[in-house]
């Protein structure tokens, strides 16, 4: 398949992307870990916590700023560089492990961003992660164990909040970085290879390959 100049630049951008998508990651944790000073993973004191870093916290309000504006942002970015990476026809076999971490991860970038959504415990979160949880009760067979799993297995309450808090912080958030890492190594790899490949077709069709004809002068 022969590289156009579209397919290079898409190339680039791909691996642009992945070094965006792990700097969002690593802002997001960062600023996660140090919210977790200051945050309760209780009812009604996330509100009230969340509320104390934003007015009595040095820069509190610029971290808790900053953490949602990286967590939705990576989302964004993590889309739109699967796209990238279609357009630029970047689908073949040895792009596996690039495609598998990059699904991956934008998965778990969306799980983190759903386990948060009430953890401000605000209405809004709590009405939405409400309507969540219908909708996984409804999942045939284990739909009842999984809202059980996330509630701790009565209503909307701190130990809920103590559970979505534990998987978003110590099990997603971990993932997500591994995956981002993994990801970003993958793109790198593979852009280096078809590199490799692109600058040797070009050395073959410049006629390298060939030995040199030698001529010897008759005695």
């Amino acid at each position: 398949m022969q590289i156009t100049h579209f397919d290079r630049i898409l190339r680039r951008l791909t691996t642009i992307l992945s070094v965006v998508i792990l700097t969002l990651c690593l802002i997001d944790l960062t600023t996660g870990v140090l919210l977790s000073f200051y945050y309760e993973p209780t009812a009604g004191g996330a509100y009230k916590s969340l509320k104390m870093i934003d007015t009595q916290v040095p820069y509190g309000w610029l971290f808790h700023k900053t953490h949602d504006i990286a967590g939705n942002a990576v989302i964004a970015v993590a889309l739109i560089q699967i796209v990238v990476m279609f357009l630029g026809r970047q689908f073949r076999k040895s792009w596996l492990t690039a495609w598998i971490s990059g699904i991956l991860f934008t998965l778990s970038a969306i799980a983190l961003d759903w386990t948060a959504m009430l953890l401000d415990w605000t209405q809004e979160g709590y009405w939405r992660f409400s309507i969540e949880l219908g909708n996984i009760e409804a999942i045939p067979f284990i739909g009842g164990q999984l809202r059980d799993i996330l509630t701790g297995g009565g209503a909307i309450s701190t130990i809920t909040v103590e559970h979505l808090y534990a998987l978003n912080s110590y099990i997603i958030s971990p993932v997500a970085l591994i995956l981002a890492v993994v990801h970003l190594s993958a793109v790198l790899w593979q852009e280096r290879e078809m590199y490799a490949e692109e600058l040797t077709s070009k050395m073959n069709e410049s006629g390298f390959d060939q030995a040199p004809e030698v001529s010897l002068a008759e005695s």
